[in-house]
């Protein structure tokens, strides 16, 4: 690692120092409607999620969410976060100092999450969140960059922790065309 590299790391990994926890509110409370659509959308047939009746006889007691619609409570808006959202966010701070140091190209690389409990309609969630790891400089087969791992806790507004998520992407700067070619059959 040369010397600059290993600068630009560290200021990286002051980021991840920070421990910060931001905080991410949910514009609604956990819905039918949305639950619905979900389902449909993804042709999920199981009744714990659309069949009140159904769903009142099993061990859940009424309808519950699919937990793959964990990130669907909490995620931003197309313009803005919803009330009582924080703005405290190390990832974004990250991400914008590795665009500026030339890795502006961005992929999702790994997406683990753990669910706790089944959310139900009627629970409001927010989720926490706080840059967890930031690697060494990688050399892949897109170009040389950094992973970010973030890890976001779902709670709900008592403070239950239902679900956690670890989103890692890849910052990178991309391959020119050159070398591209040169990788071709």
């Amino acid at each position: 690692m040369s010397e600059g590299q290993a600068d630009f790391y560290t200021t990286m990994q002051a980021y991840v120092e920070r421990d910060e926890d931001g905080i991410k509110t949910s514009w609604d409370e956990v819905n039918r409607p949305m639950i619905r659509h979900w389902a449909q959308a993804m042709n999920d047939r199981n009744p714990i999620y659309t069949d009140a009746a159904y769903a009142a006889g099993t061990r859940h007691g009424g309808l519950v969410a699919p937990p793959t619609m964990l990130q669907a409570w909490t995620m931003k808006g197309l313009k803005e976060q919803a009330p009582g959202s924080s703005t405290v966010d190390a990832m974004a701070e990250a991400s914008d100092a590795m665009v500026d140091a030339g890795y502006v190209a961005v992929v999702a690389t790994n997406c683990e999450q753990t669910y706790l409990r089944y959310v139900k309609p009627g629970e409001k969630l927010h989720h926490r969140y706080r840059l967890e790891s930031i690697s060494e400089e990688k050399k892949t087969a897109l170009g040389r960059g950094y992973f970010l791992t973030q890890l976001l806790e779902y709670c709900t507004e008592e403070g239950e922790k239902v679900a956690e998520m670890r989103f890692t992407i890849l910052r990178y700067k991309p391959v020119n065309d050159e070398l591209a070619s040169e990788n071709l059959p």
